[in-house]
């Protein structure tokens, strides 16, 4: 399969991490077509996007001109059809093997017989995704880390049927859309969530046990390991049913106790206390401006 990469599909694009991989295609020079299934996600992200790079004009990282640039090569759109043109389709749902087969099945039928199809996922497997096709040997999994404007890291997946041509494609777009990736097995939670999901569970048991609050576990985190982040803020940004999603896909799989749910995550959630995305999590928050605009 020879395939050049011209233009890239984004599935899931009104999201949070689907909004990053967009923008990531798109300032690596890729014409982009940023799809989901409601108009309000996809204006939400653009506006999130707009603010984004406005914030990059005014501290000296890109020019009017180059800003305007990005945004003009991202287009969006409720149609799927409108994926037919795309080399690269990356799908970035959320964590739900039955919808992400699904999509692999709808992509199938609308894009060209050598278009590559990447998964985000950071949990289930690429091989039980790529059942959804008929040609299961062009998926492979691309999982980006949040905010995938700003991480440059994607874990590279072969599912057991990807064709090596595909994931070398892939792994060279990474490449040339300024990105590191890594190769990965096929496995639960890849490298980061398999170590990422227990680390973060472990912070919010240190809140139910009275250990500390979350801003002075994340000092501690941040302050004492380099961390950039820390683990309630990450989950903040990730969001907290999405951390619930994560530990549903990967303790049965794994049994291990540190990944199973903790209840203080469930009844957050329950409450609707998602994170950044509703204003309230770990921490309280104002405005919906996208992480580092």
């Amino acid at each position: 399969m020879s395939v050049n990469i011209k233009t890239v599909g984004v599935c899931g694009a009104g999201g949070t991490m689907g909004a990053g991989i967009a923008i990531v295609a798109a300032r690596a020079g890729y014409s982009v077509v940023c799809y989901d299934t409601a108009d309000a996600p996809l204006a939400r992200a653009a506006k999130q996007s707009e603010g984004f790079f406005q914030k990059s004009v005014e501290r000296g990282k890109m020019t009017e001109a180059e800003r305007d640039g990005v945004l003009g090569r991202l287009t969006r759109t409720t149609d799927i059809g409108r994926l037919a043109g795309c080399e690269l389709v990356i799908e970035a749902v959320f964590e739900d093997l039955a919808v992400k087969r699904k999509l692999m099945g709808e992509l199938e039928a609308v894009c060209t017989e050598n278009a590559i199809f990447g998964s985000n996922t950071s949990t289930l497997s690429i091989t039980e995704i790529a059942s959804g096709c008929r040609n299961p040997e062009r998926v492979v999994g691309m999982h980006f880390c949040l905010p995938a404007q700003l991480m440059k890291l994607v874990e590279m997946s072969p599912g057991i049927l990807t064709a090596p041509e595909v994931f070398q494609t892939a792994w060279g777009w990474a490449l040339a859309a300024g990105q590191m990736p890594v190769k990965t097995q096929d496995k639960p939670g890849f490298i980061l969530n398999a170590l990422l999901v227990p680390f973060n569970n472990d912070a919010i048991r240190a809140i139910e046990a009275g250990v500390a609050d979350a801003a002075s576990i994340d000092t501690a985190i941040k302050s004492g390991l380099g961390y950039k982040m820390g683990p309630l803020e990450l989950i903040d940004l990730i969001g907290l049913d999405t951390q619930v999603r994560l530990c549903e896909a990967f303790y049965p799989i794994t049994l291990d106790p540190r990944a199973a749910c903790p209840p203080l995550l469930r009844r957050m959630v329950a409450a609707g206390l998602l994170g950044r995305k509703s204003g309230r999590g770990f921490y309280t928050y104002s405005g919906n401006a996208m992480f580092g605009g």
